[in-house]
């Protein structure tokens, strides 16, 4: 069972139905929760929802079952890279290449990982020969901006905010939502206070948003007022009136699968068959037990002890429907004219 559900849960990812993937690999999981391939695949579906933090648990996962799975290294590196995690992410990345020293993407990303180290390290003092310095007091230098970079993603009912900030204490972060306003502030020891007031899009229900601060990024949570798709975060960057999805608003439908069968309605099929058997024509003693079988189908219940009865009882030369004459007696034989009756003797 837990294999069927994982087959579907590919199916579901290979059409980009990647919420019923992550749904259904978790009820796989929940029948075979020792299963690492489960929770690497389950890590693939949850970065193509941009949820890193939980792909790199559910690689992590896998890791601690099989350590000779190489997705999973893979996954977790990827997702690490997501999350700005550069160096847990080239550690992954190494691992798994040692496991597997022909596949390339491992070293692509290996590389791509060197690069962006480097990058964070750009800012390390060189040193520079006295004969150069400038030894004139310089002026106070203004605090650095703080940037983090920020993104969205939605469902039907609410957008999520992802402001990549990493290791910043709860205390320095304050959320606050209006009807349509959004203000993020995070305090930023030695660098400028770090700023996101969009105007929204459209209208939230502000007492249903809430916000959570992660080591490596703070993710807000956003309830729509209205069930409609938003094409972007900010007021006036798309159209300002847009269908609404096909949402059940209140009811929690299960997912549906396609499927290359066609399923069979049974009941039509019978009806059909029925209908045939009645319109059938049949000649002789075929279509005498046919008249007879459609008199015994459709009589009451005194009908039919009558019918059965007079004709077991005579021999199968009297066929009565009526109970009240038959019920009290015993039927005797009757033969046809011109032809005798005979009794079998054994």
């Amino acid at each position: 069972m837990a294999k069927e559900l994982a087959s579907k849960a590919q199916e579901a990812f290979v059409d980009d139905d990647f919420e019923i993937a992550v749904d259904l690999y978790s009820k796989a999981i929940d029948l075979d929760p020792n299963c690492a391939d489960f929770f690497a695949d389950r890590a693939q579906a949850n970065i193509k929802l941009q949820n890193f933090t939980e792909a790199v648990a559910d690689a992590n996962k896998a890791i601690e079952l099989d350590p000779s799975l190489t997705k999973a290294y893979l996954r977790k590196g990827t997702a690490c890279m997501k999350l700005e995690e550069y160096k847990t992410a080239k550690t992954a990345l190494e691992k798994g290449a040692s496991i597997a020293p022909s596949d390339a993407k491992f070293k692509k990303l290996i590389d791509e990982c060197d690069l962006q180290i480097a990058e964070e390290e750009k800012d390390l003092v060189q040193p520079v020969p006295v004969s150069e310095l400038d030894l004139t007091p310089a002026p106070a230098a203004a605090p650095a901006k703080a940037k983090f970079r920020h993104e969205h993603y939605q469902s039907p009912e609410e957008v999520v905010v992802t402001v990549f900030a990493k290791k910043i204490p709860k205390e320095n972060v304050n959320v606050e939502f209006g009807e349509q306003i959004l203000s993020v502030v995070i305090e930023v020891p030695g660098e400028e206070t770090y700023y996101l007031q969009p105007r929204l899009f459209a209208k939230i229900i502000p007492e249903k948003c809430r916000y959570e601060v992660l080591s490596t990024k703070v993710e807000i949570r956003l309830a729509k007022a209205d069930v409609i798709t938003w094409p972007s975060l900010e007021h006036g960057k798309g159209p300002a009136v847009l269908p609404k999805p096909n949402v059940s608003s209140g009811v929690s439908q299960r997912p549906a699968y396609p499927s290359s069968k066609k399923v069979k309605d049974w009941d039509k099929l019978e009806a059909e068959l029925k209908k045939q058997e009645k319109d059938e024509k049949l000649e002789g003693d075929a279509g005498l037990n046919k008249f007879f079988r459609d008199i015994y189908q459709s009589s009451d219940e005194d009908m039919r002890r009558a019918m059965s009865k007079s004709f077991v009882e005579s021999n199968g030369t009297v066929l009565s429907t009526n109970w009240k004459e038959v019920g009290t007696k015993t039927i005797e034989s009757t033969p046809p004219d011109g032809m005798e009756l005979k009794k079998w003797e054994i």
